[in-house]
């Protein structure tokens, strides 16, 4: 949710309230949690406005509002996948190999065994590094 200013905080404060408003009347049962969507659209508006402005509002305890701003929501993880990258036949290749493995903070790896050119080389690593697809 992106708040522009504080009037359209306003205006986002009172679609939530509605939003808030319809889940509790078609929720299955009466102890059932608010879904992480509300909640984090509700996060995003205490940022903006006075979190016990956005509370009152949307009919929550202002200390679960709190909680909810205090807590690090953990993005999931992109699902890791081979990548097979085919070898270009334009130019001429090289005749030494290149072995070169690299891997990121998130467990991701690049293993290269094969003979390559410093160009395409250089474009696989940093490609890599950026976490962004470089050959489709």
């Amino acid at each position: 949710m992106k708040i522009k200013s504080p009037l359209h905080a306003e205006h986002q404060l009172d679609q939530l309230a509605g939003q808030f408003e319809h889940w509790r009347q078609t929720r299955t049962y009466s102890g059932e949690r608010f879904p992480q969507a509300l909640w984090d659209q509700a996060v995003a508006l205490a940022a903006t406005l006075p979190p016990s402005r956005v509370a009152k509002q949307l009919r929550l305890r202002l200390i679960d509002l709190k909680k909810q701003m205090a807590t690090p929501h953990v993005v999931p993880p992109r699902p890791l996948d081979f990548v097979e990258v085919p070898s270009a036949s334009a130019g001429p290749q090289p005749t030494t190999a290149t072995q070169l493995e690299l891997s990121r903070a998130d467990g991701t790896r690049l293993c290269l065994h094969a003979p390559m050119s410093p160009l395409l080389l250089e474009a696989l690593v940093r490609a890599f590094v950026e976490g962004r697809s470089c050959c489709n």
